[in-house]
């Protein structure tokens, strides 16, 4: 444990930021199986508003600093070549 007060805020506040990173990891994922499941469903405004959904989940963890710009835009362009092939 740190001895001196400002390291322990700065354990307090790693471990509040863990948590809300971890949440928005989390749906990511979630909404990211989601959409795995509705493309074996073929309904095609279902998977476009899934794909909006995610796009806008990537978008609030990037303006967060939680994701990289890069990672965002390349899991959009292949999850969106995916509904094409499908």
């Amino acid at each position: 444990m740190a001895n001196h007060k400002s390291a322990k805020k700065r354990s307090i506040q790693s471990k509040t930021k863990n948590v809300i990173n971890t949440q928005y990891l989390t749906k990511i994922r979630t909404n990211l199986n989601k959409f795995q499941n509705l493309l074996k469903t073929q309904n095609e405004s279902d998977i476009q508003n899934s794909l909006r959904e995610i796009n806008s989940i990537l978008a609030k963890a990037v303006k967060k600093g939680i994701l990289k710009k890069e990672y965002m835009s390349r899991k959009l362009s292949s999850l969106s070549n995916r509904i094409k092939k499908n």
